[in-house]
């Protein structure tokens, strides 16, 4: 072959080999950034929000005590309400630019998207749920709790053992729920409900003779809703991880490692500390159930 076509030839194969490098090369850039969230996306009023503008948060009606007051999320009293404005001012969302949205307990986790940013409603973190939804880190450790009447048999348990003969309830899609069947195993079949209002009725009425709830929603239905009632115990740790709170986010939100971080730094700088003492100082100890 002649010189001058080897040459050409040549310069041809090495422009197409440049080119198929070029095409085929991987891109870190864009995929970094993908569903990802940066640093900088977490600044004030670079958020992906639902609204623009605006911080959605959801939660449960009735908005049930101590971690809300007066059935208001809104009004910033209640543990969980300040915590969420708390959230919002390290997102950088007064105030006046948090919106909120009804949304029942189960379908806060369920599969599909949302219409919130964030839902606070005492949700455990769980890898079941996780399955279906995001979680930003804990911002509450709890226990769960027995309450009964002080005349129910319930009120002399001083054991799981001693609640497995009574007639336990708990509502639907809840912890509790899984503690009453998978610690306590009871002999009868709980009585399952759709709000913890219908379960506090059925205690209050004689119907079950003990509910189970978490540590603090306890002490307030003993102190202030169903007042001839007790907390009887609470449930052991025996995994070693506590059981947490978390915030509830869609799974593919861009959100998530913002809000998680917001968490931290209120866990960090002991604001978390302060609003659980303020709001959920009355929910002291109760005796250990094994």
């Amino acid at each position: 072959m002649p010189l001058a076509r080897r040459v050409a030839r040549l310069a041809v194969c090495s422009a197409v080999v440049l080119v198929t490098a070029s095409a085929c090369a991987p891109e870190p850039e864009k995929k970094a950034s993908g569903n990802a969230t940066t640093a900088a996306s977490c600044a004030p009023g670079e958020l992906a929000t639902v609204a623009s503008g605006k911080l959605t948060v959801g939660t449960d009606k009735p908005a049930y005590a101590p971690w809300f007051e007066d059935d208001d999320p809104a009004n910033g009293k209640g543990f969980e309400s300040a915590v969420a404005y708390a959230v919002a001012k390290q997102l950088g969302y007064d105030k006046g630019q948090v919106v909120w949205q009804t949304v029942p307990f189960n379908s806060s986790f369920a599969p599909g998207a949302k219409k919130f940013d964030f839902d606070i409603n005492q949700v455990s973190i769980s890898d079941q749920r996780k399955k279906a939804v995001a979680f930003s880190s804990g911002y509450y450790d709890v226990r769960q709790a027995v309450v009964a009447l002080k005349t129910s048999k319930a009120a002399k348990a001083k054991s799981v053992a001693d609640l497995k003969d009574v007639k336990l309830g708990a509502q639907v899609g809840t912890t509790s729920l899984d503690f009453v069947n998978d610690l306590v195993k009871p002999t009868q079949k709980p009585s399952v409900y759709q709000k913890n209002d219908f379960a506090k009725s059925a205690l209050k009425n004689g119907q079950v003779d003990a509910i189970v709830v978490d540590l603090p929603t306890a002490f307030y239905i003993t102190g202030a809703e169903v007042t001839d009632a007790e907390v009887v115990g609470q449930f052991e740790n025996t995994t070693g991880t506590p059981e947490r709170f978390g915030l509830v986010l869609d799974k593919e939100s861009a959100l998530t490692s913002c809000v998680s971080g917001a968490v931290d730094k209120l866990r960090d700088n002991g604001t978390l500390a302060s609003l659980e003492k303020k709001w959920l100082s009355e929910a002291v100890d109760a005796p250990v159930l094994k």
